[in-house]
């Protein structure tokens, strides 16, 4: 197994854009990937929803029907994923890509894919739904499997959104080797992207570990799911020994479409844990927590 050591992510604060057809997107979201990778970055993480501009390509009955876009959106889902493998292949980089609505028997569920080198490596599916998701769109909780995704540079997990305003994902992931939680996002107000980056902050501290979060921008008038937006993209991790004072490794201005690139050092991580100024991540290991409903599985993949 590789020692960890350091990579360069970048974290997309990505507007909703509107598309004529699938071939407008997929050149679309080439320049991104390109983008990224030209500036460095080996990991690139989109944001929660990201994928509903594809909605744009739709007839006017879809457009404005949400639930019947889960199932038209659920049809694209093999040209969607052939589009991230290739873009992975071709930049040499890892893909976090914009999370998007899928059908797995017959339950509707939100999923982040993951694609590296070679190819689709897993996904992690969104296990806490926000109110909207749940009373108004039909999106639904997913079966409770975590994914820890194994990269040349070490490991890391998922939690989507609201997954990340509650400890226990995140603990788990990092009592099952993670030192870094990719926090892809979706929100319309300032009150929803401070709930989102209070949720990293905490989890960066409870775990000593590094959170990154990749947030939409602006507004889509022609969707009704996410037609206004409002985020900014930052690394965080915990305030200790060799971090920043404030545990801020990196912000960006909200509302302005662009990445994020920042490099993080995973042996800082290791001397935090080992000699920090506090021991919170072998303290919480201390605290269990469960779901009232049953178990949580990991699963592990390579990248």
């Amino acid at each position: 197994m590789n020692i960890m050591q350091q990579v360069t992510v970048a974290s997309a604060q990505y507007p909703i854009t509107e598309h004529t057809d699938f071939i407008s997107w997929q050149n679309h979201i080439e320049k991104w990937v390109a983008d990224a990778a030209i500036r460095g970055a080996e990991l690139l993480l989109f944001p929660e929803y990201g994928a509903m501009e594809l909605v744009s390509i739709f007839s006017h009955e879809i457009r404005n029907d949400i639930r019947r876009q889960i199932h038209a959106l659920n049809d694209l889902k093999a040209d969607f994923c052939a589009t991230f493998e290739a873009l992975a292949r071709k930049y040499k980089v890892i893909i976090v890509a914009p999370s998007i609505p899928v059908v797995e028997e017959g339950k509707k569920l939100n999923r982040a894919f993951v694609f590296g080198k070679n190819g689709l490596a897993g996904y992690q599916d969104k296990f806490f739904m926000t109110r909207f998701e749940n009373e108004h769109w039909g999106i639904e909780s997913a079966p409770k499997q975590l994914t820890v995704f194994e990269a040349p540079w070490g490991k890391f997990g998922i939690q989507i959104c609201y997954d990340v305003e509650f400890p226990l994902g995140a603990q788990k992931l990092c009592e099952a080797g993670a030192k870094l939680i990719l926090a892809p996002s979706c929100t319309e107000t300032i009150r929803g992207a401070t709930r989102v980056h209070i949720g990293a902050r905490a989890r960066a501290l409870e775990n000593q570990a590094y959170t990154i979060v990749s947030q939409t921008i602006g507004e889509a008038v022609w969707s009704p799911a996410v037609d206004i937006n409002y985020g900014f993209a930052a690394f965080y991790t915990t305030p200790d020994k060799d971090m920043p004072e404030e545990g801020i490794v990196a912000t960006e201005t909200a509302q302005v479409a662009g990445w994020l690139i920042q490099k993080i050092d995973f042996p800082l991580i290791d001397e935090v844990r080992r000699d920090g100024h506090v021991f919170n991540f072998k303290d919480q290991a201390r605290v269990k927590m469960e779901l009232a409903e049953g178990q949580v599985s990991i699963i592990y993949k390579t990248l």
